[in-house]
């Protein structure tokens, strides 16, 4: 086994077993001993969210929109891997002593392998390919770069965004997804078309007819700014977003939906950051010439409850807040839009979060948590995923910093935006914008996220990312474990070591630093013995939630 995958095992306090179940004699599938186990993980939580004040129109588009995002899950399916309708076929034929529960972790994992876990296999033997789906499965990143080199004038094909890969001959093709994924793409199209029918909400409708006509086209510019400009009670977010996925290259973008219904008071009464987003870029401990002064500013905030989510957002470890679109173009010209999913933040907090802190932090700081800092601290990173740099120069090139880094990019910029969000709030603070109790709680509800998260596992963007935290302010004495065993924040050493880290990413970013920030990560993103320690307390604690949509039966009926 993999050093890496061993320090997992102890981070997550279940270990992969071993050893399999007898393969099944009907399908030949052999399923981990302890895949109930790690189901156990993900607690069962219903969401649901406020309808009552939902017109019958209202209803009925969000009847359609639910129609339409059910397509993500398929085409976010064959993206994870090709191969993966015909494992769900035969997983749904087993008779094995644990194939019930292997087929529920099947739909969390949205395929074979453990997102909590490295990625190892709990079904089968299969090695997780890199590349996903998006790639041929024996391609390598030497291989691939090798033949560019070759043929440059391929390279922006196969590194859009929206293209699957494929062996050519000797070589590589670029296919459009409306091309790959025709099949579900066109029907889902049809029904954001019907939706856009059938509202009244002018903004809705001309959102819904630019993304279904994107479906076709691949080019999702217009529709993104549509999206930018939507105000509708109900909201939809669907379309190829994240690069999460794509762990050869940080390309290629998944499919996933957002079904919602806004909160308008809550939404209204965070808008006032919007105008301080100038005031926040020209604050960035960095050099000015570094900073992004040019981006748009309109970017909108809404908190939302969530109704069904769909595709890459609903594997593994489920979003509770999202900033959108990831488009440069459009962040230059509009900014981006930051979405809270209330009803999935409360459940977090409540389910995992709270819990984990009653376990592994000193009492003191434990009592000055809350759900406010909780929600304001998510606010604050999709703010900043808008903040410092996007589009940079590197050796006289216009690129860009996804470009530059590559694999890399996901967990630096996560990572990025936990260490701005905290900065940021602490500057608001001296701007008298922020609730003083949420910087009373601050510190604290910021350290038990980082032991959230971190939970994620190393593999993933959010895990490491939180570990090269929680390992740079532990060297900066801004977080110190005591001879109990528990974790304390020091407050007159913390605003400065956020400060500090933060311009070491930022810097990265701004200089394009591949070999720059593998070596942050090699350094800092790795568990130690403390982590290690403290996450062995919260074996029987809940990794995350695992959503059961409660009113997607009655609205569809």
């Amino acid at each position: 086994m993999r050093p890496i995958a061993i320090v997992l095992i102890l981070l997550l306090g279940c270990a992969p077993s071993a050893e399999r179940e007898a393969a099944d004699g009907e399908t030949g599938l052999a399923i981990a001993d302890d895949v109930v186990e790690r189901l156990e993980r993900f607690a069962p939580t219903e969401l649901s969210a406020d309808l009552s004040s939902l017109t019958e129109e209202d209803r009925e588009v969000l009847r359609l929109l639910l129609e339409a995002s059910r397509y993500m899950d398929e085409i976010f399916l064959r993206q994870v891997w090709v191969d993966n309708p015909k494992l769900r076929a035969d997983l749904e034929r087993s008779t094995a002593p644990n194939a019930e529960a292997a087929r529920t972790y099947y739909e969390v994992n949205f395929g074979p392998w453990d997102r909590l876990d490295e990625m190892e296999p709990f079904i089968g033997d299969l090695v997780h390919p890199e590349g996903a789906g998006y790639y041929p499965t024996d391609v390598t990143r030497e291989e691939l770069e090798a033949w560019l080199e070759q043929y440059p004038e391929a390279r922006d094909a196969i590194s859009s965004l929206t293209t699957l890969v494929i062996r050519d001959g000797d070589g590589f093709a670029a296919v459009p997804y409306s091309e790959a994924f025709r099949e579900w793409l066109d029907p889902a199209a049809a029904k954001l078309r019907e939706a856009a029918a059938v509202t009244s909400n002018e903004s809705l409708a001309r959102f819904l007819e630019s993304r279904a006509a994107a479906f076709a086209s691949d080019d999702y510019y217009q529709s993104d700014i549509d999206w930018m400009d939507l105000d509708s009670p109900v909201e939809v977010t669907i379309g190829p977003y994240e690069v999460y996925e794509d762990r050869l290259f940080n390309y290629k973008s998944a499919f996933e939906s957002f079904v919602t219904v806004t909160l308008p008071e809550q939404s209204a009464a965070l808008e006032r950051f919007k105008a301080e987003l100038p005031w926040l870029e020209r604050n960035l401990p960095i050099a000015d010439e570094h900073k992004n002064f040019d981006r748009g500013t309109e970017s909108p905030i809404r908190v939302v409850d969530l109704v069904f989510a769909a595709g890459d957002t609903k594997a593994g470890v489920q979003t509770l807040a999202f900033n959108l679109p990831n488009d440069e173009r459009v962040r230059e010209s509009k900014g981006s839009k930051k979405v809270l999913l209330n009803n999935v933040l409360r459940a977090k907090y409540d389910q995992v979060l709270t819990p984990i802190a009653a376990r592994v932090m000193a009492p003191e700081d434990v009592e000055r948590i809350s759900f406010e800092a909780f929600s304001s601290g998510s606010l604050h990173h999709e703010l900043s995923h808008g903040l410092g740099p996007g589009l940079i120069t590197v050796d006289g090139r216009d690129t860009e910093v996804r470009r530059e880094l590559r694999e890399l990019y996901s967990t630096l910029e996560e990572a990025k935006a936990d260490v701005m969000g905290v900065y940021n709030t602490l500057a608001l603070a001296e701007r008298g914008m922020i609730d003083q109790r949420i910087i009373e709680t601050l510190e604290p509800t910021y350290l038990a996220g980082l032991f959230r998260s971190t939970r994620f596992g190393l593999h993933e963007a959010h895990g490491r990312g939180n570990v090269a935290q929680f390992n740079y302010l532990m060297e900066k004495g801004a977080v110190v474990v005591g001879e109990d065993g528990l974790f304390r924040n020091v407050p007159e050493k913390f605003p400065g070591a956020i400060g500090e880290l933060l311009n070491v990413m930022l810097m990265l970013q701004a200089t394009g630093d591949y070999d720059g920030t593998r070596e942050f990560l090699d350094t800092y993103g790795k568990a130690t013995p403390e982590l290690i320690a403290a996450i062995d307390k919260l074996g029987d604690i809940p990794v995350d939630v695992r959503p059961i949509y409660t009113q997607v039966d009655e609205l569809t009926g």
